[in-house]
């Protein structure tokens, strides 16, 4: 039987939900195509969709692509462009239907490359009934950390995602920098990272990576899923993280701390605010599609209500307004409203052909600070210098 393949981030709402999104789509629409969905690994699926060109080879009809993948992908010509699939078949409720915040990074060079499919910006997520006191600043929050370190119960105080899959690291770092009235880039796109703001912000991250009072030994093995997945096992009492994992906590069957969640905006660093950092998944077409209509019409019917609450109760999130205020969702998770707020204070990156690069090279940083004695002033020269030369 002829199939229609989807390249999946390996997680396990995205896996689960895709399916079930194109059964409900199959029935409808009368198709007689199989899904295939294969899950990867971050790095696994940027070679896959890039390196190997699989998107453009016909391997696959739809990715899964962050907003941070999709300026290289445009220039590439691996993702098609859904403008004039719009236009001839348009999506319902579109744009009225989203966060403004949610249809800016993929609308460039004319074209539109992909579908918000799921998005939670970061924030503080914490155990209710470990912490009463939420934390306003870094400061206060690695205090916490420490306070509810517990290796006895199997309970760390706080985690860090610092596997270099040149991700969250990157991002985490950002959001320090920011936090602290610094930027990673200027209004040039020009890295700025020789700054006061900028030491203080890997100072941060070093110094709690190394804490044994506050973080587990493994700390830099580990990755955005799973540290998420280690809050839902209730071995993590607070943690600066993806709102989806706080929504997973309280939808999964396995989740241990279920009634227990609670989400604030991150703290902030002296002289900053307190951000949240906007990066979210797309949908995409592979440009080698032998399915290109069909992939849209299951694109457009991933977009409407009803499967983008499924997404949700999937445990991923969903990415319109009529789900961040849909009451079943709210009885299920009682935060979710809160959506628009973390919108309001969330910043974005540049879009930048080779950012994808630029994140490996601050992961390259992180690492050689939490396994070096080099100065942290000096790190950070010499990642400003290699990252002007990627985005020069």
């Amino acid at each position: 039987m002829a199939k229609f393949r989807v390249a999946v981030r390996k997680f396990p709402p995205f896996e689960s939900a895709i399916v079930k999104q194109w059964q409900s789509f199959a029935a409808a629409s009368g198709s007689d195509l199989e899904i295939e969905a294969v899950a990867f690994d971050l790095n696994p699926l940027h070679a896959a969709l890039f390196e190997r060109g699989e998107a453009a080879s016909g391997a696959w009809d739809v990715a899964f692509m962050p907003t941070d993948w999709i300026a290289e992908a445009q220039q590439a010509g691996i993702a098609a462009d859904l403008r004039p699939l719009m236009q001839t078949h348009p999506v319902a409720d579109f744009p009225q239907g989203w966060s403004p915040s949610l249809l800016g990074l993929q609308d460039f060079a004319g074209g539109i490359w992909g579908m918000p499919y799921h998005d939670g910006p970061q924030c503080l997520i914490y155990r209710t009934d470990l912490l009463h006191e939420v934390p306003r600043t870094w400061e206060e929050y690695h205090a916490a950390a420490r306070r509810l370190h517990d290796p006895a119960s199997g309970r760390s105080g706080t985690i860090l995602a610092l596997y270099p899959d040149g991700h969250n690291s990157f991002y985490d770092f950002c959001v320090q920098l920011w936090s602290r009235g610094g930027a990673p880039f200027d209004d040039g796109g020009r890295p700025t990272l020789q700054t006061t703001a900028a030491v203080a912000a890997l100072d941060f991250i070093r110094n709690l990576a190394a804490d044994r009072d506050a973080v587990p030994a493994d700390v830099r093995e580990i990755d955005s899923v799973a540290s998420g997945l280690r809050f839902c096992e209730g071995r993590v009492a607070l943690m600066a993280n993806w709102f989806g994992f706080a929504a997973l906590a309280e939808t999964s069957p396995d989740s241990r701390v279920r009634g227990r969640v609670g989400i604030a905006p991150l703290p902030r660093g002296a002289g900053g605010a307190s951000v949240s950092l906007n990066v979210f998944w797309l949908l995409t077409i592979c440009a080698g599609s032998r399915h290109r209509n069909l992939a849209w019409d299951f694109l457009r019917h991933c977009a409407t209500p009803a499967m983008d609450k499924l997404t949700t109760t999937e445990g991923g999130i969903g990415v319109r307004r009529s789900t961040w205020g849909d009451a079943e969702v709210n009885r299920i998770v009682p935060f979710y409203h809160e959506l628009d707020r973390l919108h309001a204070v969330a910043r974005t990156l540049p879009r930048i052909v080779r950012l994808a690069d630029v994140a490996h090279a601050i992961d390259d940083m992180l690492t050689e600070a939490l396994t070096t004695q080099a100065a942290t002033a000096d790190l950070l020269e010499r990642a400003q210098a290699r990252i002007a030369g990627i985005v020069a």
